[in-house]
């Protein structure tokens, strides 16, 4: 049976570690390179209910998207008990656990974050909206109704509700951005496109969308993220078929919308 660190070694062949960015954290964060590996779970964040979902299952090794630990938004100092984040690495160490984490280095990766998330939005002839990889831009095969389209996102995301600008054109033409991509808003208005599908956008990035003539779909960070998941369990399942690699049943969309005047 393969270890971590093959594991580990294999994944960096599907999303170089060279294309994460300087801030991030990647590659095998938590656990023994030369641990054996039999049962794998996939899932988009190491949460306590993942945590706990992987010890139910016997599995060794949670392959994830977002760091578990040391980057720009969780710089772990400590290890305590009483922190929450302390408390979960804790319980994996505890159960000899191990965490690899593919983060910006899968979203540039071809066939990771956002050729998952064109494919999932029927996008045809996906390429790359930035320079870095970031980001892709693909057409539908005919131009739709953004309230059309808007529906047809939701739907194929499983969104739990879905935030948008209407800048009055049809949808054709569309960038993706998996996550937080709002900052290239005006990539996607400088390739043409009419719509841009991404998330975590803020308030004046749809005041404006009007008057820059695009229209804004968010979908959310983990809806437009999480069709990479079942992309790394269909490769770790065929690069090493000995290995029981399964999806988390337990991570899903934790953000809810109330809309006045329906049940």
């Amino acid at each position: 049976m393969p270890n971590a660190g093959e594991i580990e070694a294999r994944l960096f062949q599907f999303a170089p570690g060279e294309g994460a960015m300087e801030w991030d954290n990647v590659g095998l964060l938590v656990g023994d390179p030369e641990q054996p590996v039999e049962r794998v779970l996939v899932a988009l964040d190491i949460t306590r209910g993942v945590v706990d979902e992987a010890i139910a299952s016997g599995c060794q090794l949670i392959v994830a998207h977002h760091p578990v630990m040391n980057c720009r938004w969780l710089p772990v100092q400590n290890i305590r008990e009483d922190t929450p984040q302390g408390r979960l690495l804790r319980k994996m160490m505890r159960h000899d656990i191990s965490a690899i984490c593919m983060h910006t280095n899968l979203d540039v990766a071809w066939a990771g974050v956002n050729d998952a998330l064109a494919d999932a939005l029927g996008l045809r002839d996906a390429q790359p909206l930035c320079e870095n990889g970031l980001g892709r831009i693909g057409e539908l095969p005919e131009p739709v109704a953004l309230s059309d389209f808007v529906r047809y996102v939701s739907q194929a995301l499983h969104c739990t509700g879905l935030r948008y600008a209407d800048a009055g054109k049809p949808v054709r033409r569309v960038a993706v951005g998996g996550g937080a991509c709002g900052e290239f808003i005006g990539a996607a208005i400088g390739a043409g496109c009419d719509t841009y599908v991404t998330a975590d956008l803020s308030y004046h990035q749809f005041l404006d969308a009007g008057d820059q003539g695009i229209n804004l779909l968010d979908a959310g960070h983990f809806p437009t993220e999480d069709p990479v998941c079942a992309r790394l369990v269909d490769y770790l399942s065929r690069e090493f078929p000995q290995l029981c690699v399964f999806k988390s049943a337990s991570h899903r969309e934790v953000i809810q919308y109330y809309v006045e005047g329906e049940n």
